[in-house]
């Protein structure tokens, strides 16, 4: 498969990387500037299954479009790729900002940013999800044969299942989330991960996972 990452900073390198390695997708990272030496060191590690361009020629190329911008310049970056009408974009990105407590969420209770990508995206399938968990559990999402949850919430039911594989070919247990509008909660989710990672004391070596009692399906 052919995917565009928008953004090759620790969430899109990564995402890129493992999706080339573990399941030899062909990925086009779309960045500011494509010759800078810190994307120019990602392509190498990645060989002939990576390159870079604008936002525009990466979102040409990809079969899907997968979002790991910063949330400030999210929607410029949609808006630099024209017209998204029935393409498939996962929106990795959480909402985050400085407030009076620190780091929070910009947005959440009545909208979410998931919603505003798909507000930005007209026609587009917009899926949430990888935004709940850091980029390193991102490369290794499994802790001592036990796979992490990554969860994806999206209207498209025709779409769902090629984005559930497309996640679960990095090692996680996906689970179907429910519509778009329950990136309220997977945000909110991700704001926990954050809280607990970096404010108290789990680090960032540990993630949510779903245990089941045996016998018992999914």
């Amino acid at each position: 498969m052919k995917l565009a990452i928008i953004g090759a900073g620790n969430v899109g390198g990564t995402l890129g990387a493992a999706w080339a390695q573990k399941a030899g997708h062909d990925i086009f990272f779309g960045v500011t500037n494509p010759k800078s030496d810190k994307t120019q060191a990602l392509l190498r590690t990645l060989g002939g299954k990576a390159r870079a361009g604008t936002s525009a020629e990466s979102a040409a190329f990809g079969d899907m479009i997968v979002l790991t911008t910063p949330w400030p310049a999210t929607e410029a970056a949609i808006r630099s790729m024209g017209d998204l009408s029935g393409r498939i974009v996962l929106d990795a990105t959480n909402p985050l900002a400085m407030g009076p407590d620190g780091l929070g969420l910009e947005i959440g209770h009545s909208i979410s940013a998931g919603e505003k990508v798909q507000g930005w995206a007209k026609g587009a399938s917009v899926f949430k999800t990888l935004n709940t968990t850091g980029f390193g559990n991102m490369a290794d999402p499994i802790f001592h044969g036990v796979k992490s949850v990554m969860f994806v919430a999206g209207d498209d039911a025709a779409n769902k299942p090629k984005v559930v594989a497309l996640v679960a070919a990095l090692g996680f247990d996906v689970i179907d989330a429910g519509p778009l509008r329950n990136a309220r909660l997977l945000e909110a989710h991700a704001m926990l991960w954050i809280e607990l990672a970096l404010k108290r004391g789990q680090g960032r070596d540990w993630a949510f996972a779903v245990v089941r009692r045996q016998g018992e399906m999914p």
